[in-house]
């Protein structure tokens, strides 16, 4: 067997298909976000990045900066162990203590990262389940299919955020069967969000847990930066919640938050936090710093939204063709692979501008998108650079986008 062709062959076809995956290497500077250093082949670029899910810039705060600083200088940079073996650091103890203030729940488990947290929670409830069905929304991300996959439970896809499909899907079973919704509350790709109220009266109408993974919604939604839910007043009605550190927090790591009964079975029976070195005391500290400083301050998320509004509007009064979100993530549809990873590059190396270009499989084929995130950070005449160099790139390449109609624009929106 010819290992080295098998690899390269499967490469190669990424690659034909434009679905390989460059990295560009970037530099963040303290106090310069959303600026970076690109080390681009002809050398080190300033660039200004329009898709870092550092949503709020607080991985740069001083926050956090000064409390890793001096967790390092007092903790040292490594856990020592396993949660179970020398790993649990009253660091870690104190950020679940936060996250389940924040989300008004009885505990909090932190895990290494937002994947981990999902596919090790999700694969420890349905393995506890007595022959249970889980029903995940068809837009789901790749670490919520990974914990369904590695329990082997029976499972059931629903149509995005069609409730009337899901009520069919949980009136065909009895009532007494375990079940388990699994949804999101804000979906990265379109920035569009779920009938959470409607998810959760089906839930107690039909017997199941609810599952909502918040991770691009904590720290920008909520009275308490707790997520859509806590902003719509439903968060003590879900049974579980999701978040990470790694988005709007500008830290690492990810979360849990629920009751305590559940916490504890996880926490017993989830192969991913048994088995895994604990997160250091100093990301601890630094993640807890953010958590804690956005459950009181809503200067950040409410600047967010204000010039996630004011490039919305812009896009549409020059006519870029961007779905119709409600949140903070403005996608500007493309619907070709090629043309997509062309006008990512056109972007950053003749305007200094990085947006990274998402296509399949992230999203559909014939849906590839630029995926905007702008921030606090981001001035209104770093807005107005965007939006020129976007009209000139996009008349230039001429993606199919451009000749889309509404209905169009919908459907890809649908997935």
């Amino acid at each position: 067997m010819d290992y080295k062709t098998l690899f390269d062959s499967h490469v190669e076809k990424l690659k034909l298909e434009n679905r390989y995956r460059y990295f560009v290497e970037l530099e963040r500077q303290v106090g310069r976000h959303p600026h970076a250093i690109w080390h681009s082949e002809t050398g080190p670029k300033e660039v200004t990045v329009w898709c870092s899910n550092d949503y709020l810039g607080m991985g740069q705060s001083n926050h956090a900066i000064e409390s890793m600083n001096k967790a390092v200088s007092n903790f040292g940079t490594g856990a020592g162990g396993t949660r179970n073996i020398s790993g649990t650091s009253s660091s870690i103890v104190a950020l679940e203590n936060e996250c389940a203030l924040v989300h008004n729940k009885e505990r909090a488990l932190v895990f290494t990262s937002g994947y981990v947290a999902n596919e090790a929670s999700i694969s420890a409830i349905l393995s506890m389940m007595d022959n249970p069905l889980v029903l995940s929304d068809s837009m789901n991300h790749a670490s919520i299919i990974s914990g369904i996959r590695y329990s082997r439970a029976d499972k059931a896809i629903f149509r995005h955020n069609d409730v009337s499909h899901l009520e069919e899907l949980l009136a065909a079973q009895p009532i007494e069967r375990h079940k388990l919704i699994i949804f999101e509350s804000v979906y990265s790709m379109d920035g569009d969000t779920s009938p959470i109220a409607e998810i959760i009266a089906l839930a107690k109408n039909y017997n199941a847990l609810t599952y909502l993974d918040e991770v691009h919604a904590v720290g920008m939604y909520g009275e308490y930066g707790g997520g859509v839910a806590q902003r719509d007043g439903l968060s003590d009605d879900i049974d579980i919640i999701q978040g990470t550190f790694g988005k709007a927090y500008g830290a690492m790591g990810g979360y849990i938050a629920a009751s305590d009964v559940i916490c504890d079975a996880i926490r017993s029976f989830g192969s991913g936090f048994i088995f895994t070195t604990a997160m250091p005391p100093a990301l601890a500290e630094a993640a807890l710093a953010s958590v804690s400083y956005l459950r009181t301050s809503s200067s950040e998320r409410d600047a967010q939204q204000q010039q996630a509004a004011k490039l919305k509007q812009r896009f549409k009064e020059i006519g870029i063709p961007a779905l119709p979100s409600t949140t903070h993530i403005v996608p500007v549809m493309v619907g070709d692979a090629s043309k997509c990873s062309e006008i990512s590059w056109t972007l950053l190396k003749e305007h200094n501008l990085y947006i990274q270009p998402i296509n399949y499989p992230t999203v559909p084929r014939g849906t590839e998108r630029l995926r905007i995130t702008p921030g606090p950070l981001h001035t209104d005449e770093m807005i107005e650079t965007l939006v020129q160099a976007l009209a000139t790139t996009m008349k230039k390449i001429d993606p199919p986008s451009m000749h889309a109609n509404a209905e169009d624009t919908q459907i890809a929106q649908n997935g």
